[in-house]
């Protein structure tokens, strides 16, 4: 962000002109509010996902909830042993603790809002993202961060078998 967001007690603004965003192809991320912009209350992105492309695979927050409400289009998300197909104004919320994962529904595009609470800082968790795609930094290293940032790996349990159909319209 151009204009780092301050949390002073009167709210915290994300304007979309000074937000990071990350172009990943045809996939787009764009980060909002990090823990420190809200006083820690929460950390919010937005993401885009072409044709069935992977948000994230499945793992899980100890101490943190995560809340996925789809902006457009349509979704899998796996949330603890449950498979949900999401559309446009659905809204999803993970527990800590419960694996979760989600992705474009195969053949569509989905556009999430992701809002993790209490917060934690996760924007440096997405930049190394971003290098590991680039090449600058090495899968090794990014997984061996992976508790600087409340994330764990979890069992992908019905994830595994998600649809691979796109779904009926």
């Amino acid at each position: 962000m151009t204009d780092t967001p301050t949390f002073d007690g009167a709210g915290a603004v994300a304007f979309a002109a000074d937000a990071e965003v990350y172009e990943l192809g045809d996939a787009m991320l764009q980060l909002l509010l990090d823990a420190s912009h809200t006083g820690g209350a929460l950390s919010a992105h937005r993401c885009r996902l072409p044709n069935g492309t992977v948000g994230a695979n499945p793992h899980q927050h100890l101490t943190a909830s995560e809340l996925f409400y789809v902006l457009s289009g349509t979704a899998d998300l796996l949330a603890g042993d449950r498979l949900i197909r999401a559309g446009e104004r659905d809204l999803v919320v993970v527990p800590p603790g419960s694996a979760h994962a989600f992705a474009a529904a195969p053949s569509c595009t989905a556009e999430l809002f992701v809002v993790i609470t209490p917060g934690i800082e996760r924007f440096e968790f997405f930049r190394n993202l971003v290098r590991v795609r680039a090449g600058d930094l090495d899968m090794t290293t990014f997984m061996a961060s992976q508790a600087d940032y409340d994330t764990y790996p979890a069992d992908a349990g019905p994830w595994s078998t998600r649809p691979t159909e796109p779904p009926v319209r």
